[in-house]
């Protein structure tokens, strides 16, 4: 796995044209039900996010490609969960880790529409956190509100970590080498 991150890490930073496209595909599958437990899409996005650090690639585009990303496979997610419901549930993989839908549950009940935001932010919520939105028939406008704010801050804080973690280790390795 960490090969093909490697790999789609450079591919990014030799076809920066590409980042916008790649990041967005990327957040969007990282925040649809299902796939977010296959595709290591944070990873991928931290490892674009250290490419802004060396000035390989510029920070807007993934920004702007992953919080669109983002949107679209959360509310895609909402969507699924509204149209067929429990159903989902039992569709792999989730259906093998019905831990996760009850921490889902749980995050709703102790966090009502911010468990949304936190969605984002903690891996295990999000296969499931945005399904059981739709499926709890959450209105859309309220969905959104939370979706928006959960989205565009996961799009910059997931690439930034990457540049600040690229920041930092360019310093280190500048001071041990004189560089």
């Amino acid at each position: 796995m960490e090969a093909a991150i490697d790999g789609l890490v450079k591919f990014m930073a030799t076809h920066s044209a590409w980042a916008f496209w790649i990041a967005m595909a990327f957040a969007f599958a990282e925040n649809l039900a299902f796939l977010s437990l296959a595709i290591p899409s944070t990873a991928i996005l931290v490892g674009v996010g250290a490419l802004v650090a060396t000035g390989e690639l510029s920070f807007t585009p993934i920004f702007i490609g992953a919080s669109i990303g983002a949107i679209l496979g959360s509310t895609l997610s909402w969507f699924l969960g509204l149209i067929y419901g429990d159903y989902m549930l039992n569709f792999w993989p989730i259906n093998k880790r019905p831990d996760l839908v009850q921490r889902g549950k749980d995050a709703f009940n102790k966090w009502g529409p911010f468990a949304i935001i936190l969605g984002h932010f903690f891996g295990p919520l999000r296969p499931v956190a945005f399904l059981l939105c739709g499926i709890a028939l959450m209105p859309f406008g309220k969905f959104m509100l939370f979706n928006l704010a959960g989205s565009i801050g996961w799009a910059f804080v997931v690439p930034k970590s990457g540049e600040v973690g690229g920041l930092i280790i360019g310093w280190v390795w500048g001071l041990f080498t004189g560089h």
